[in-house]
């Protein structure tokens, strides 16, 4: 067993959830010696006291046996599908203040998909699990135009309009991300164990709990960051004056993403929500799937509205915003590429390759150089 792929697994299990110190400490010295630091109690007294309980709990290798028997992995910053480019946005949050705004320390993934490339253009649909006939009808809809422009569904698998926008992806060929508040080796809710499947054969399921964690009502106010997280904006089609629709969107409007709301009808109480949040200035009105489009992101290279070919038509987003990020004349390195992209280098140098095979760019002893 790989000993630092069996120290993220034991953190994972360590913190079970949300942990802005355990995040600090493994970005400072690694997640070897932050392993070895918690299993020896040689923390911070934050630290201490926030994994004392499970310290001892070492199911690293059982946990790790687990989720590929499932056909699924653990995903890590070590690796080169890790979504960081979305999950930059938890470090702009104030964690002193809530120690929940962290981002995952990693996540368990059912589906071969990179995840980076699934929540490159990434839209959350959530809702009430108490969807009358009119939200599950919106919310195929909206799905249905999302998809056919391209967008990525990532929602939380539970009944009513988290399903709706789930099986709506799927029905059009679409690509959608489940994201779960227990292990992934638990279908919850236990009706949507086939459905769980299918989204992991065309998408992901994801959590950031190890397998065998238990749903539990914090789990989920947790999971909601992370729906928000991986989206580029938040579409909520119904929800109650109580809903845990609403905290994801809340998350959302914290994380810096649009949040939409869908309205409805003026004596539905599982519209409640969205008007208030509308009428509150939190949402903005969403009438068609148009609206999410034009909040979530403009159009990018690879997307046209008519007119002739571009040079960039087709270039996922990651590969033009690197080539944009190149100097009209002259050669640059990765590194500077990177800082000028705001992408991670690693990022960069999987762009890279695809612009030079499109003959965008090319390379020599200087560096690298834009082509034409």
């Amino acid at each position: 067993m790989n000993p630092r792929r069996a120290a993220w697994a034991y953190l994972s299990q360590a913190a079970l959830g949300p942990c802005a110190p355990l995040v600090e400490l493994v970005a400072a010295v690694g997640p070897e010696d932050a392993a070895r630091a918690v299993r020896q109690a040689d923390l911070p007294e934050v630290l201490r006291s926030r994994t004392a309980a499970r310290r001892d709990l070492d199911t690293a290798e059982r946990d790790l046996a687990a989720v590929e028997r499932l056909g699924g992995r653990l995903l890590t910053p070590d690796d080169d599908d890790w979504p960081a480019w979305k999950l930059l946005a938890f470090d702009a949050m104030d964690q002193r203040r809530d120690r929940e705004c962290a981002p995952p320390l990693a996540l368990w993934v059912l589906g071969s998909r990179s995840l980076t490339e699934l929540t490159e253009r990434a839209v959350a649909v959530v809702g009430t699990r108490a969807a009358t006939g009119y939200g599950e009808h919106v919310t195929t809809q909206f799905v249905d135009d999302l998809a056919g422009e391209g967008w990525t569904v990532v929602s939380g698998a539970a009944y009513g309009v988290d399903g709706a926008a789930h099986r709506a992806a799927l029905a059009a060929g679409a690509p959608t991300v489940a994201v779960l508040a227990c292990g992934v080796d638990r279908a919850y809710p236990a009706g949507h164990a086939r459905l769980l499947r299918e989204i992991a054969r065309e998408g992901a399921v994801l959590s950031e709990y190890p397998p065998g964690t238990a749903p539990a009502r914090h789990r989920f106010l947790a999971r909601n960051r992370l729906v928000a997280g991986l989206s580029d904006a938040v579409l909520v089609v119904e929800a109650g004056a109580r809903s845990g629709a609403r905290n994801t969107a809340v998350w959302a409007a914290g994380l810096g993403r649009p949040v939409l709301a869908v309205p409805g009808p003026v004596t539905s109480a599982s519209s409640v929500g969205c008007h208030r949040m509308i009428r509150d200035g939190e949402a903005v009105l969403a009438s068609r799937a148009a609206d999410v489009s034009v909040a979530a992101g403009p159009i990018r290279a690879g997307e046209s509205e008519g007119g002739p070919a571009r040079p960039l038509d087709g270039l996922s987003h990651k590969a033009a915003v690197v080539y944009e990020a190149f100097p009209a004349s002259g050669s640059v390195g990765v590194r500077q590429l990177s800082e000028d992209s705001g992408l991670p280098v690693e990022a960069v140098r999987g762009a890279l390759p695809v612009l030079e095979l499109e003959g965008l760019v090319g390379s020599d002893e200087t560096g690298w150089f834009r082509r034409g």
